[in-house]
Order: C-alpha cells, then structure tokens, then sequence
C-alpha cells in the first residue's frame, strides 16, 4: 500500500471518527438532558427496580460501544456499504427541530412511565381498528401516541437514536452488512427484498442508497409510519410498502429472496414470534435468506446481563423479558430454517438463517 492510499485511508478513519464521536455526543447529551428534567429512574413512590443479574460492567459496555464502530468502519472498508456521513451542515435545521420535539415529548412519556401507564392508547383509537391486535395497541416506550400517530412517526428516529447514544443506525448497518454479503456476484434487479415492520422507512431507505434497483417492499401494521415510509422511499418507484401485520403477511408462498427484520422481535408477545417465524418461512423461496437484527439477549455479553433486565423496567417493553431468554435458535429451527451467521453489534444481535434449497 502506497504513501498516499495510507494517507486517504487514515483521513478517512478519522473523519470518520469525528462525525460518529459527534454525531454519540449530540444524542446522547439529548437522552442526559431528558434524565435530568424527569428526576432520573428509580425516585421515591416508584417501584424500585431489584436486579438479580449482577451490576452492569460499564467497561464491557464501553469496550462493546467502541467495537462497534471499529467493525462499522471495516465494513465499509470492506465494501459492503458506503461509509456513512451522517453530519451535514444542511441537515442541522430539522436536527433541531427533532431535538425540540423530543425534549417536549418527554413530560409526557415519562407522566405515563411513572402511572405505569402504557395502554391508554387503545381508548383513543378511531372506531374500526379491530385489525390491531391488543399487544399492538400500546405506547411501547411509552411514547406518546404509540404507532398511531404521524407525530410518532417522525419523532422515532430521535428516540431511538437519543436512548441508544447515537449508535441506532451503525447496529442496523451490522444488517446491511449481511444484505450485502447476500447480494455479493448477484445482479439486484433480480433479488427480491422485504424490510418486515419497516416502520417509518429509515433502514430500507439506506438500503435503497446503496442497491436502487433491488426490488424491494417493506411492510408495517402502523398507519402512520407506512405512510411515512411511502414518502420517504418515493424516489424509487419499485418499491412498494404494505400495511399488513407480519404474523399474516398478504405475500404469496415462496415469493421472496431476502428477508431483513430490524428490531421487531422483543415487540412480539411469544406465540406471536412463532407466527412471524412461521410467514417467514412460507413467503421465503428456497434457498433465501432471513436476517434477524434485535436486541442482544441474556448470555450474549454475561457482564450487561443486569442492564438488559432493567431495559422492561424502564422502558415500557411488556414483551422484552420473555425475549431476553426466547430460545431463537429452537424457534428458527422449528419454522424450518437453518442457522449461518451470528454478529453482536453493541446491543443489537444480528443472525442470518436459511431456508433450505
């Protein structure tokens, strides 16, 4: 390697580093200033929350939070995507405005975090919304309007991003990166993709940057992010989004060459997961491939198994315990699928599992 490809190489790394460092510090400042105005977790007249899984090791989770820029940034040395920049001066204006958003939100998520409220969504839906199921119609996270809500749907990116400390999108990249490797020799306008519960478009569309003509769908069972989607992935006419739920996907038998799921799965009552795995398996075309991204699970990194089981405490997550110990490989394989990769991308579990040919 030349004098100046080292050069460019290391330019690159640091640029890198520098948006990613600001891009952490700008989210994460965000979730402390929403912590300080709520009082913190755990305040007097709240249940406390006891842990039986041990302290978190705060240097395990640090060293988990570098990794995983480390392998973000080799693999788009590697070529499976390009490296993102994510910092642009002209993006600062609504930057602020979601940060506004956020900030004024957060009264309100945590008034129902301290009631314990989760649920009162579902008094104020419209009438004709049976075809929400009851898991489906709460304030998952608390967050205001739940799934219903076009509010909702513009304010998750920042939630997101803000309760994880800017690291959202470099664990759903750990995706990208099997898209990619699954794509590697084969020509896109001949591979079909689903982002099952895509919500408001965010994943697929940076999968769409990278591969325009792939031929793609996303399906979601919200309103209002599927109509975010749709606006969002416009300028890539082939790409169609449906409002459906994924335990019963209007999706024909072994249609499809790639399945990605990107943080749906804790979501999920448990018979819920077994449907889902049961429609992934039938729309799959033999020999296709399914990507699980969601969170990491008990034993995935034994020394933040604590700080996994206070996530439900926190959080409005009513179905996130049952998945911390969900037995994912028994319930692929029972759907018939085969394991092949497994990636920890900070505390986002990527695995990719095939169906046989």
């Amino acid at each position: 390697m030349g004098l100046l490809s080292i050069a460019s190489k290391t330019a690159a790394r640091a640029r890198y580093a520098a948006e990613q460092g600001l891009r952490s510090a700008w989210y994460g400042a965000q979730m402390s200033a929403a912590r300080r105005n709520v009082g913190g977790f755990n305040r007097a007249g709240e249940p406390k929350f006891e842990p039986t899984r041990g302290t978190p090791d705060m240097a395990a989770l640090r060293k988990a939070y570098v990794d995983l820029f480390i392998q973000d940034r080799l693999n788009a040395e590697a070529g499976l995507y390009p490296a993102p920049h994510d910092v642009r001066v002209r993006d600062l204006p609504n930057a602020l405005k979601s940060a506004r958003a956020f900030r004024a939100d957060v009264a309100e998520v945590d008034r129902r975090r301290q009631a314990r409220d989760g649920t009162e969504i579902r008094e104020t839906l419209p009438k004709g919304s049976n075809r929400y199921p009851d898991y489906y119609r709460q304030n998952f996270h608390y967050q205001s309007g739940g799934w219903f809500t076009d509010e909702s749907a513009e304010l998750y990116d920042t939630q997101v991003e803000a309760l994880f400390t800017g690291t959202a999108d470099a664990m759903r990249r750990a995706a990208l990166a099997e898209i990619s490797r699954e794509l590697k020799g084969r020509d896109q306008r001949n591979v079909s993709l689903l982002d099952l519960a895509c919500g408001n478009g965010r994943f697929l569309s940076r999968v769409m940057s990278v591969y325009p003509r792939l031929q793609a769908s996303g399906l979601d069972l919200s309103p209002s992010y599927t109509d975010a989607a749709r606006k969002r992935l416009a300028r890539w006419p082939q790409v169609s989004v449906l409002h459906e739920a994924a335990e019963a996907m209007p999706i024909p038998d072994a249609s499809l060459d790639m399945i990605v799921s990107v943080f749906l799965f804790h979501e999920l009552p448990p018979e819920v997961r077994e449907q889902v795995l049961a429609e992934v398996a039938r729309v799959l075309k033999p020999g296709g491939l399914f990507i699980l991204a969601d969170s990491t699970q008990f034993g995935d990194y034994p020394e933040m198994d604590g700080l996994l089981e206070y996530f439900p405490h926190g959080f409005h997550e009513p179905y996130y315990e049952t998945y911390l110990s969900w037995d994912l490989a028994a319930s692929c394989g029972a759907a018939g699928l085969t394991a092949e990769r497994e990636t920890l991308a900070f505390l986002t579990k990527v695995t990719t599992w095939r169906k046989p040919a």
